[in-house]
């Protein structure tokens, strides 16, 4: 994938798409491109996560407790809570088609926010709005406490 291709793809996810040009292109020397075949297993539900993946072409099935509960597609991202806190995976997500997927370790996305301390807002700022789109989606309880 060319530099400039490579940068328009990441400011099209949503996770990155607040960055500026210096940015995406301090994230994208902390990615690896890597090519997966079809049926191979990304991450498992209830093991412990080091990496995200962005998803550059291809698709995966992401699957809770063995049922399939969504697809995911170029522009998608899974196993960013992995980035935040090592902690396990909540889902399986394996590929359905081959796949070409940018991936980024925990270790080089805390060197990253070191190296670009702005970057650090416009990630949790990305990652609220993901939070409260998914509450929508899931039909979330209202609040009965003030302090919520």
């Amino acid at each position: 994938m060319s530099s400039t291709a490579y940068l328009e793809h990441l400011a099209s996810i949503h996770l990155f798409n607040s960055c500026n040009q210096r940015e995406l292109t301090k994230i994208a020397r902390a990615t690896d491109e890597v090519s997966v075949a079809a049926g191979k297993t990304l991450m498992n539900q209830g093991e412990r996560g080091r990496e995200a993946f962005v998803v550059v072409s291809g698709e995966a099935s992401i699957q809770i407790n063995g049922n399939t509960v969504a697809t995911i597609g170029p522009g998608d991202h899974v196993g960013e809570l992995a980035l935040l806190d090592g902690g396990t995976r909540t889902a399986t997500v394996v590929a359905d088609t081959d796949m070409e997927l940018l991936v980024i370790s925990q270790r080089a996305f805390f060197a990253l926010l070191d190296e670009v301390p702005g970057l650090s807002r416009k990630i949790l700022t990305s990652m609220a709005t993901m939070v409260r789109d998914l509450n929508g989606r899931l039909g979330a309880f209202e609040p009965t406490s003030a302090h919520a």
